[in-house]
């Protein structure tokens, strides 16, 4: 009894094998265009809420005393719209408070949001760099499929960001604890202080705790980084047969390409061949270079070599000089460096001359053209 069975069952991480190769620049790329980099969303979280509250430590008296100016302006401007006791604002003064209101705020939230938008930007400008690409916004319909959903919500990822959200929970309940732990009889004198004092209070508690709050963000965001980097370079590893492939893709068939290289060579061989009878001479090693030359001033002001080969192709080349009538002359050290040193249709180096016109000028006497 025959068991037939396939190898491909056995590999692991599917068909091509297990993935232990480091992923090439290409895959690189091509994962970058869909948006695919290893960055940490904890770290512009961390860095912003850091610089958020050290501006805020600095600050904060300032936006207070901003606000209250924001609160007497609507507090002023109120009688002002109110023809009677009991009477209704008018909507056009309404809107025109509204207007002033959202600009007075606007202009003392604006930096911080302004601030939050440059770290988060640069953030992610110096994780990933700027290589913008719209892939992630297009739709697909595999976000849509219930089964890629389940999978994503079991995944190592997942399991991933929920370690961390239960760690950030943990480490900042414990700050909390410990940070306002004794401050409690501080926070009652808030009732015997006057407003500026009670602000600028609690605003040195909030921003303290919310340092302390993002240095363990932080702490959490270069674990998390580097989980993120490992995880990255992990998933764009490829089997052998991947890397196989892609190099077909990009670099064509190894077969092919040398199928091409080789029908080029006989192509060219073919040429040398046919011009192989308008040669004035053969210049042999005797046994292993042949070199075909030939000169006509009209064309160029050198002798040219018109074909060359080695062993076979040397020995087809006499065959072919043999039936043409072309002369056959031994010269071994010329040979070698004609057929070392020039290509076909090239002319012959100035350093040969001397040589090659002695040999010329023999087939010419023999010949009784001179």
């Amino acid at each position: 009894m025959r068991l037939r069975y396939n190898l491909q069952l056995f590999a692991k991480e599917g068909p091509g094998g297990e993935k232990t190769e480091p992923a090439t620049q290409k895959k690189l790329d091509d994962a970058r265009k869909e948006g695919q980099v290893a960055k940490s969303r904890e770290v512009a979280n961390g860095v912003g809420l850091l610089a958020l509250f050290l501006l805020l430590k600095f600050w904060v008296g300032t936006m207070a005393n901003q606000f209250l100016d924001v609160f007497h302006m609507v507090y002023e401007a109120i009688p002002e719209t109110v023809t009677f006791w009991y009477g209704d604002i008018p909507a056009v003064d309404v809107w025109r408070l509204f207007r002033r209101l959202l600009l007075q705020i606007l202009l003392i939230v604006g930096p911080i949001l302004i601030l939050g938008f440059l770290i988060a930007f640069l953030c992610d400008l110096v994780q990933v760099g700027w290589k913008p690409t719209a892939k992630p916004l297009q739709p697909k319909l595999s976000k849509f499929n219930p089964i890629n959903g389940f999978k994503r919500i079991f995944s190592m990822n997942s399991l991933m960001e929920l370690a961390k959200s239960i760690a950030k929970i943990l480490l900042i309940s414990y700050i909390t604890y410990s940070f306002l732990k004794g401050k409690e009889n501080m926070l009652i004198d808030i009732y015997d202080m006057s407003l500026m004092q009670a602000i600028k209070l609690l605003g040195n508690v909030v921003t303290d705790l919310g340092i302390r709050i993002s240095i363990i963000v932080l702490l959490i965001a270069a674990v998390d980084f580097i989980y993120q980097k490992v995880k990255f370079t992990n998933d764009m590893k490829m089997t052998k047969q991947e890397v196989k492939d892609e190099y077909k893709q990009s670099e064509g068939d190894p077969q092919i390409k040398g199928k091409i290289r080789q029908r080029m060579q006989e192509a060219s061989r073919r040429r040398m061949m046919q011009e192989l009878p308008k040669a004035d001479v053969v210049i042999t090693n005797p046994t292993h270079y042949a070199v075909a030359i030939k000169y006509d001033p009209e064309v160029a002001e050198a002798p040219l070599v018109l074909a060359k080969g080695a062993d076979y192709l040397a020995a087809k080349i006499k065959e072919i000089a043999r039936d043409n009538q072309v002369e056959i002359v031994e010269n071994k050290p010329l040979a070698r460096m004609l057929y070392a040193n020039v290509d076909v249709g090239q002319a012959v180096p100035q350093e040969l001359y001397q040589a090659v016109a002695e040999v010329l000028a023999f087939v010419y006497q023999l010949q009784g053209r001179i």
